[in-house]
C-alpha cells in the first residue's frame, strides 16, 4: 500500500491542516511503518497549468481523436500529473477553508487528473464512471469562522461537499473526514484541536489497515 499525502495548505508550521495530517502521518509510522509515504506540497511549482492547450487536449481525447501541438504537451503533463495520483492506494488531503470552498491550487489539481480514460470513462446512455475503483481518502478540512453549528452569517460550507462528491464522481467511495472547525475568533479551540488529532489516529489505524 501507498499512501499520498497531499497539501493544499500553504502556511507551513503554522497551518492547523498540515499539523493534524502531521498526526496522521506519524501514525501510521507507527502502526505500519513500510508504508510508502509521498508528501505533495500542491505549492512546489510540479503541478501543471491547466489552461487553452489542456482544455483543447481534454476535449479532444474526449472525441476519439489525438491531440497535437501544444495541446499534445498539455496532454502528456496531464498523464504523467495522473500517474503520480493513481501511483497510490490511500489518499490523505490537507484542505483548509478559503472563501467556502478550497484553495485554487487543489482545484488546479483536480483539474489537471480529471481526464477521460483516466480519472472517469462516459456513456452517452448510463453517463459517468468513476475509475478510482479500490482507493481510500482520509480528507482533513480546517476552517476559522465557519462551523456547521453556527448561523449563515459565519459561512456556508461549499468545502467537504465539493471534495467528497468529486471523490466519489472520481470512484472513491471509502472517504473519512476529519474536521477542525473552531470559532477561533469567540472560542477556546484546545478541546475541538485535540478531537481532531485524536480522529486522525483514529483514522490512520483504520485506513492502514489490510482491507
Amino acid at each position: 500500500m501507498k499512501l499520498l499525502h497531499i497539501s493544499a495548505s500553504p502556511r507551513g508550521r503554522d497551518s492547523e491542516s498540515l499539523a493534524i495530517a502531521g498526526t496522521f502521518l506519524d501514525t501510521v509510522r507507527e502502526v505500519n511503518p513500510d508504508t510508502p509515504i509521498e508528501q505533495w506540497d500542491l505549492w512546489d511549482g510540479t503541478l501543471p497549468p491547466f489552461g487553452p492547450p489542456a482544455v483543447s487536449a481534454k476535449m479532444t481525447v474526449f472525441a476519439g481523436q489525438q491531440p497535437s501541438g501544444e495541446a499534445a504537451q498539455a496532454w502528456d503533463a496531464a498523464i504523467t500529473t495522473f500517474r503520480r495520483f493513481d501511483a497510490a492506494d490511500t489518499y490523505l488531503f490537507s484542505v483548509p477553508m478559503w472563501n467556502a470552498g478550497v484553495p485554487y491550487i487543489l482545484k488546479q489539481l483536480i483539474d489537471v487528473v480529471s481526464q477521460p480514460g483516466l480519472a472517469f470513462g462516459f456513456d452517452p446512455q448510463t453517463g459517468y464512471t468513476g475509475l478510482l475503483q479500490g482507493k481510500r481518502a482520509a480528507v482533513i478540512y480546517t476552517s476559522a469562522v465557519y462551523g456547521p453549528e453556527r448561523p449563515p452569517a459565519f459561512g456556508t460550507d461549499f468545502q467537504a461537499p465539493y471534495v467528497e462528491d468529486w471523490l466519489r464522481w472520481a470512484g472513491v467511495a471509502d472517504i473519512t473526514p476529519i474536521h477542525f472547525r473552531p470559532n477561533l475568533a469567540t472560542a477556546d479551540a484546545a478541546a475541538a484541536r485535540a478531537t481532531a488529532h485524536a480522529r486522525a489516529r483514529e483514522a490512520a489505524k483504520l485506513l492502514t489497515a489490510a482491507p
